[in-house]
């Protein structure tokens, strides 16, 4: 069932915060650099890949009309994280859940329901991110790439000194 709903705007992204909270990210390496690159996900958000995998999204969600307002009236949408992860070299994302306090927002057990659409439009963002936005891009554009082939470059030549 399709989804006809008005794109809300593309989330602020507030992080950081801590790596374990992802539930994406494999790994809890508690000394990996703390680099989000929010900034440049952020642009590539409102450059359009929020509304493309918005689009893509309500083509598939099982949401209703009213369960998508009350869970843009909750500001579920802006709740959203997306950063990357230059351990896995992924878009990761958390997905926002129902609030505890607002039991009574959604008919029936239909919050449970909610989260996992919710986890599927993150998802969604995150793969058309990763493959439309950011490794099509230049690097240059979004810098992703530049800074950790330089460390890498490094790092390959103190060792061939070594």
């Amino acid at each position: 069932m399709a989804l006809d709903a008005e794109v809300p705007d593309p989330p602020s992204l507030h992080g950081p915060q801590p790596r374990g909270d992802y539930e994406s990210l494999g790994t809890r390496d508690p000394d990996i650099e703390d680099d989000y690159r929010r900034e440049a996900l952020r642009t590539a958000l409102r450059a359009g890949a929020w509304r493309d995998a918005f689009a893509e999204w309500a083509e598939h969600t099982y949401l209703t009309a009213a369960e998508f307002e009350t869970a843009a009236d909750l500001g579920l949408f802006d709740r959203f994280d997306f950063y990357w992860d230059p351990a896995t070299d992924d878009v990761g994302y958390r997905a926002p859940t129902v609030p505890d306090d607002a039991p009574d927002a959604f008919s029936d057990d239909a919050a449970g329901g909610v989260d996992e659409e919710l986890d599927a439009l993150g998802r969604t963002v995150s793969q058309l991110l990763e493959t439309e936005y950011l490794d099509g891009a230049d690097d240059a554009e979004f810098d992703f790439f530049t800074e950790e082939r330089e460390r890498e470059a490094e790092a390959e030549r103190e060792e061939d000194e070594a």
